[in-house]
């Protein structure tokens, strides 16, 4: 038994009982499961650190088997999120797919800083969402380790005419390799130098490009078929 301070991300929450709610919060170092007893009685301490997407500070109580939320303090609540419903499903799901692949006793600083980054360019932004959410899922999967090999292509090292990203293969082929290849999916120039960027550029600045309609739809298709394979996701 003992106390945990630690800054944190609530990414999910549900009802218990009359006036309590169950929260999974996202810390630097794993996902916690919090129970916070009281928290929707209309003049509870617990009620705005304790809501969906609220980035903050929590003294956590941990027993034998359970942890309880004792005080908060909200640092960012994402206001933007929750009125504007496009915002708030992109911003569902990709909490979703953070809670999936995350677990207690692991080192998720860098998944928590790429998460509240993705939340804050929706939030705050008009950015593309589709645009957004691709970024955030093929640089999550590199966080994951499944990083795709981007410099040549994967089946014949060729440096010249990448045209197509593989499923199967993880990575770019070129135009010649890729045509026989049936899970590879066919991309613009455009939409290569995007997804290198994407992988190699700083935490802070990967939102910091825009794309054309076609490249957006591109790299949206490349980035949700390739997450689904590798996470085994829906």
């Amino acid at each position: 038994m003992g106390i945990i301070k630690t800054k944190g991300l609530i990414i999910s929450e549900s009802k218990m009982g009359d006036f309590d709610k169950m929260v999974t919060i996202l810390t630097p170092s794993g996902k916690i499961g919090c129970a916070a007893k009281g928290a929707r009685r209309p003049k509870s301490l617990l009620m705005a650190g304790t809501q969906f997407f609220c980035f903050g500070e929590y003294l956590i109580f941990k027993g034998n088997n359970s942890y309880n939320i004792n005080s908060c303090d909200t640092i960012e609540i994402f206001y933007n999120l929750r009125t504007d419903l496009d915002k708030l499903n992109y911003a569902v799901q990709l909490c979703k797919i953070v809670d999936s692949v995350t677990d207690e006793n692991q080192n998720t600083y860098r998944i928590l800083q790429l998460l509240l980054n993705t939340l804050y360019v929706i939030s705050e932004t008009d950015k593309n969402l589709d645009l957004v959410a691709s970024v955030f899922r093929i640089r999550l999967l590199c966080l994951l380790g499944f990083m795709p090999k981007v410099k040549k292509c994967v089946n014949c090292d060729s440096e010249e005419n990448i045209a197509y990203f593989s499923i199967a293969d993880n990575g770019f082929k070129c135009a010649n390799c890729g045509k026989v290849d049936k899970s590879a999916i066919s991309m613009s120039a455009t939409t290569v130098d995007a997804i290198r960027y994407i992988i190699s550029s700083p935490a802070k600045k990967i939102f910091s490009f825009d794309l054309p309609e076609g490249s957006i739809k591109e790299i949206s298709l490349i980035s949700k078929i390739y997450l689904d394979e590798k996470l085994e996701l829906n």
